[in-house]
């Protein structure tokens, strides 16, 4: 289809990466373009994939509804509650679902990812949630993404612009028992690797926050630089460090 393949064509060379057709273990990781949208694949026997980013699938919508509000263990981390509705740099994007779950409830999200691959899945995934009734005022209103560094981009903010809540979930190192690994973790690890910068990402963030820095951490995982946080709150597999400033 004319459409798809120019569309291709422009995410080639946006990303700097050569085009192929159809199938191919040449690459560890394509970027797969279709009517649907774009997702990521792992090649190889063993590979996993595709994968999407997906604001308006049944798994999200049902997290919105049903995911306890502003009770849940993520919205009480921020901070979030009647009459106050914070500013948010998600400073680890990923997948985005944390990010579109805190706009979703109210609070004014700014995402930020340093993965050219991960960046142009979230805009596509932003650019297909605004054209759905369900979710566009979200999109519109609450929710926007940069593709940079997010080191570089907390360190030229002016002070009027810091946030009341920087939210960090860097990457933890690989777990032995790998198959407890969910698919798309693995995937992310394997195509942006860990996060060694995370400590310093985490000083950085302390001194340009407004109320609050909100680390995601596994549940038995030591805290970030082993800082002793304010207070924690914890859930079956992970827990949320609050260190209030």
């Amino acid at each position: 289809m004319p459409d798809q393949y120019e569309k291709a064509m422009r995410l080639s060379r946006k990303l700097s990466l050569p085009l192929v057709q159809g199938e191919t273990e040449e690459y560890e990781f394509l970027v797969l373009s279709s009517e649907d949208g774009l997702a990521l694949k792992q090649t190889g026997k063993n590979g996993l994939g595709p994968l999407m980013v997906n604001f308006t699938s049944t798994t999200m919508t049902y997290r919105i509804k049903h995911g306890g509000g502003r009770g849940q263990a993520l919205a009480r981390a921020v901070g979030l509650k009647k009459g106050w509705q914070p500013t948010v740099i998600d400073a680890t994007a990923g997948l985005g679902r944390d990010g579109f779950i805190l706009a979703s409830l109210g609070c004014h999200v700014h995402m930020l990812e340093r993965s050219p691959i991960l960046a142009v899945l979230l805009e596509d995934a932003l650019q297909r949630a605004a054209r759905s009734e369900q979710t566009a005022e979200i999109i519109k209103q609450r929710l926007q993404l940069t593709h940079t560094d997010s080191i570089d981009f907390l360190q030229k903010l002016r002070q009027q612009d810091y946030p009341d809540v920087i939210y960090l979930d860097p990457m933890y190192p690989e777990r032995r028992k790998s198959s407890l690994v969910k698919k798309e973790m693995r995937i992310l690890r394997g195509l942006a690797g860990d996060d060694p910068d995370a400590g310093k990402l985490f000083t950085v963030a302390l001194g340009c926050v407004r109320n609050r820095v909100v680390v995601k951490r596994p549940r038995l995982a030591p805290p970030l630089n082993n800082m002793a946080p304010t207070h924690e709150i914890t859930g079956k597999t992970s827990r949320f460090d609050v260190y209030l400033v």
